[in-house]
């Protein structure tokens, strides 16, 4: 099968991550696959080093006029199969043509970028329910989960903290949907335990601040961006998600991989992924007592925690690994193709 995968994303994503897997997956399993990118050199370095020729376009504002038929030239000439935009910006420049054209929904978009599109998808089942919800035919929108990497066995990172604390571990862009500030204030209501904030973002300055007045700086590292996300998670003992607003929830996934038990915040992402007290820890948003309560239980009870870790892992394998995602994938961009064209 021939598929073109456009995205428009920034530099450093969830969603831009996920773009990059699941392309070169497609690549690695014998399909034709074209990537056209917003320029981006290390994204398209990255594609050129598993196989690929990615195409690189402007996908600026209003005043673009060159990227949508230069898009359009792209496809014509590469004649795909199926056609997936990632979200609303690349939606935006794909033309229609004589192929399936696929809207690739990772979050809550406004529909109005995406009429123009044949089908549909959403890496969530409450996405799907949300688009159908606004008047898309339910024949016409799917869901289509994500894969994370998988991270066990990974040697763990040098994270420096006592013997006997617990090492927590956060990881996102520093942002307020992100509820790190919360996380921080559930620290202050600790008596032990050190937590570890891989991310970077406009809420740096004001986290650190956070820190300085809750008293536990000590108690606190700031990481920065950090790709070695495996090493992280072998260093840690409880992984913490305190978003305010998670579509989906990759950390989650990845967390599961590494087999480390889960709290999270009851964003819908987590709501959908985590089976509370089965896979791991659900606590209400913007409650610091009670992500601190969680926090405790597991901490001082190790056997729980691996417990948990282990339902995770399983929960992993089964559906959220490479291989049975892009089985599914692979399922319904055929099921999708033009007759005859799959």
């Amino acid at each position: 099968m021939k598929i073109a995968q456009i995205m428009a994303g920034a530099p450093i994503g969830g969603a831009e991550a996920f773009f990059e897997r699941a392309t070169i997956a497609l690549h690695q399993g014998g399909d034709q696959v074209l990537p056209v990118i917003r320029r981006d050199e290390n994204r398209a370095a990255r594609l050129r080093a598993a196989g690929l020729q990615p195409v690189e376009l402007a996908f600026g504002g209003a005043l673009d006029l060159l990227t949508k038929p230069r898009l359009g030239r792209a496809l014509q000439d590469f004649k795909p199969d199926v056609v997936m935009a990632w979200m609303q910006r690349a939606a935006r420049f794909t033309p229609k043509g004589n192929w399936t054209l696929i809207g690739r929904f990772g979050g809550y978009y406004d529909l109005k970028y995406f009429r123009h599109c044949d089908h549909l998808v959403g890496n969530t089942h409450d996405l799907v329910r949300s688009i159908a919800a606004q008047g898309w035919a339910a024949e016409r929108v799917h869901y289509l989960p994500n894969f994370a990497d998988d991270f066990s066995g990974a040697a763990p990172a040098d994270l420096p903290a006592p013997s006997s604390t617990p090492k927590l571990l956060a990881m996102g862009r520093l942002h307020p949907n992100k509820g790190f500030d919360v996380l921080l204030r559930a620290m202050a209501l600790l008596p032990r335990g050190h937590l570890y904030l891989a991310g970077a973002g406009p809420e740096d300055t004001a986290l650190r601040t956070l820190a300085a007045e809750l008293g536990i700086t000590h108690r606190v590292s700031f990481l920065g961006w950090r790709r070695d996300i495996g090493a992280l998670l072998a260093a840690a003992d409880i992984f913490i998600c305190s978003s305010r607003h998670e579509p989906l929830g990759n950390i989650v996934l990845e967390a599961w991989s590494a087999a480390k038990p889960v709290i999270a915040a009851a964003a819908q992402g987590p709501v959908e992924l985590i089976r509370d007290g089965a896979d791991g820890v659900l606590v209400p948003c913007e409650d610091a007592p009670a992500l601190a309560a969680a926090i405790s239980v597991l901490a001082e009870n190790p056997v729980r925690a691996a417990e948990l870790g282990a339902a995770g892992r399983a929960r992993f394998a089964a559906e959220f690994a490479e291989a049975p995602v892009m089985a599914r994938w692979r399922s319904l961009l055929a099921e999708l193709a033009p007759a005859g064209k799959a």
